[in-house]
């Protein structure tokens, strides 16, 4: 399945939708989004993942790469993420270092 993220912008907040299979040669188009999200100073980063069907260890490298550019007054969320996606952000850690969450409230 092809891969997708869109950036969108909410009362302060940058909304990424990832969706299909986050590997080696779809992470550019990810640390793009991640890049001019950044560049608009948001308030959080919201990353909806319910459609994201696999993320390979170079996904992983994006999210630690998002979490570093944000810097740390930004919190990010990861939103809807399942089955291997949930797996690869426990199994390294990642988990702990953003809000995992079945769904997003404002």
């Amino acid at each position: 399945m092809a891969f997708s993220a869109t950036l969108e912008e909410t009362g302060g907040d940058a909304r990424i939708f990832l969706k299909g299979e986050l590997d080696a040669g779809s992470a550019p188009q990810f640390k793009d989004a991640i890049e001019q999200a950044a560049a608009k100073n948001p308030k959080r980063l919201v990353l909806f993942m319910n459609e994201l069907d696999f993320m390979a260890s170079a996904g992983l490298r994006i999210l630690i790469f998002a979490k570093q550019k944000m810097g740390q007054g930004v919190d990010i969320y990861v939103i809807g993420s399942k089955g291997p996606v949930l797996n690869t952000l426990e199994m390294s850690g990642f988990h702990r270092s953003v809000y995992v969450q079945d769904t997003f409230t404002e």
